[in-house]
């Protein structure tokens, strides 16, 4: 059997709950507009229909809907360049989530880390939505027969499950239909964590503002929650390897290095030695000049949620366009009959 050929495309998505916050732009979307161009077709979408695994109030999605699409085109994801749309307008999502819920097996679904994290002890309560999310997000990726996927480490399991989903629909009806996507894993800064607990991921529901930085903060409240942010009493030690028992000093590294387009090699060659006097201050002076002119972009943007959506639906036409052919010959594959 001969391997066809698949487009070079990438896809990935943020969920529209709670804002979105400098762990999303560094470890997501920072990358995806450094994708743009001529080696990938590039896809971007707001998973809607993952956010309401857990209960949404109806305007906070809309809501967070359109934060997450402003903040995605002010931080550069250009809609003449990439696809942009908020996933529920491409019904063809949950139509081949369905075939990949008779694909996948339970017992995949058991061993999905993050759903025991989410569930915790009060796995027999959740929504079922919760449990199969990650066969709606394979799903999502194979709709558009992504080759790429850009993820944090803590999504590299996902995009293994995709490809057992993909490797198994291909077995079991003997073609080469679905392609075996790769994750992109690459960046100083693809887990970013939290500002007041090193070992900890920044999080749009950590109990602290203080925590996180949202996209959304003004140059006053990036720079404070910065100059606040926890450290150690040591200063800089003079390699990376002397960062290895200090989670909140690495942290800092890390965003510096992304912020500014280095590596965390090249930020402590420059600050070895310094005290944190020195060094917080200029991270949130760097911060301050990269985010606070995406956050204001974004609040001209939700100033005008019309043109938003405008924007959102275009995508989604444009992404239908792509989608729609696969899932028919999906349905074919399977012995579906349409009219």
């Amino acid at each position: 059997m001969t391997a066809p050929k698949f487009t070079p495309r990438v896809f990935s998505g943020i969920k529209p709950s709670g804002g979105l916050t400098l762990g999303n732009y560094l470890g997501a979307i920072k990358r995806w507009v450094g994708m743009q161009g001529p080696d990938f077709e590039t896809i971007y979408c707001v998973v809607d229909m993952h956010a309401i695994t857990v209960w949404q109030d109806p305007e906070d999605l809309r809501n967070g809907t359109r934060e997450i699409a402003a903040g995605m085109i002010a931080s550069g994801i250009d809609p003449t360049k990439s696809i942009l749309f908020n996933q529920s307008q491409v019904a063809a999502h949950a139509e081949l989530g369905w075939i990949f819920n008779c694909v996948s097996r339970v017992g995949w679904m058991n061993r999905m880390t993050q759903f025991k994290d989410k569930a915790g002890a009060n796995a027999e309560k959740v929504s079922l939505g919760l449990y199969a999310y990650p066969s709606l997000m394979a799903a999502d990726i194979l709709l558009y027969h992504a080759t790429h996927v850009p993820v944090g480490e803590d999504q590299k399991q996902h995009v293994e499950l995709t490809r057992d989903i993909a490797s198994k629909f291909n077995h079991d009806f003997k073609e080469e239909f679905f392609p075996l996507t790769e994750p992109v894993i690459d960046g100083p800064a693809t887990r970013v964590m939290n500002l007041r607990d090193g070992t900890k991921k920044m999080s749009k529901s950590g109990e602290s503002d203080m925590e996180r930085i949202n996209m959304l903060d003004d140059a006053d409240k990036i720079a404070k929650k910065f100059k606040k942010a926890k450290t150690d009493p040591e200063p800089l030690s003079e390699t990376l390897d002397g960062l290895k028992d200090r989670p909140e000093a690495r942290n800092l590294v890390d965003i510096y290095a992304a912020l500014s387009d280095q590596t965390p090699e090249a930020v402590i060659s420059e600050y070895a030695g310094a005290q944190w006097g020195r060094f917080k201050p200029a991270l949130a002076d760097l911060a301050v000049s990269k985010l606070a002119p995406i956050s204001d972009e974004m609040k001209r943007l939700m100033d005008d949620p019309a043109e938003i959506d405008s924007q959102l639906a275009k995508g989604a036409d444009k992404a239908r366009a792509i989608a729609e052919p696969i899932l028919a010959r999906a349905y074919d594959i399977v012995g579906f009959i349409r009219a």
